[in-house]
């Protein structure tokens, strides 16, 4: 009956290790608001030198594009060594005497293999991100990487302030 009731916990315990190995993915990205509307930004094309360390610049939305950005699919070695433990402790759980010290060791190099792969496919996504294109008011173009365009449309009237696009 014990024994019964260990490898229940164990079983138990080895499924809320690989549920915790599944949500080792990539967090989502999200955009970050600022009061007054804006929206932070990387800016694509250098931003010219001013000696004030805040400019503003006035300017219309030109064209709002998609962008997919392919993760890097590299790994940390998390989900290897949560992977290894989880298949350590079902490998544990399986057989007696010498046969349960082979199921272990076969359980850790599997469940290695499995962690590394799942946190390598989390990490490989695709992300859509969006390009704002601005044409300037004294002339050229600036294009802003945002998650997210937010309330813009093309022709919005815009300020661009400390890398934050605001609709004016």
């Amino acid at each position: 009956m014990t024994t019964k009731i260990t490898r229940i916990a164990t079983l138990t315990g080895s499924l809320v290790l690989i549920a915790s190995l599944a949500a080792c993915g990539a967090p989502p990205r999200s955009e970050e608001y600022y009061a007054g509307g804006g929206y932070t930004t990387t800016t694509v094309r250098p931003a010219p030198v001013y000696q004030s360390s805040v400019v503003t610049e006035f300017g219309r939305v030109a064209n709002i594009e998609t962008t997919h950005t392919q993760g890097s699919g590299r790994t940390s070695g998390a989900g290897a060594v949560i992977g290894a433990v989880v298949g350590g402790v079902l490998g544990n759980a399986v057989g007696g005497g010498t046969g349960r010290a082979a199921a272990t060791a076969v359980g850790v190099l599997g469940g290695a293999v499995a962690g590394n792969a799942v946190e390598r496919r989390n990490n490989s996504g695709e992300y859509v991100g969006y390009r704002v294109s601005i044409q300037l008011d004294q002339g050229g173009y600036r294009a802003y990487d945002v998650p997210s365009p937010g309330d813009l449309r093309i022709g919005d009237r815009v300020r661009m302030m400390d890398g934050q696009i605001q609709r004016i």
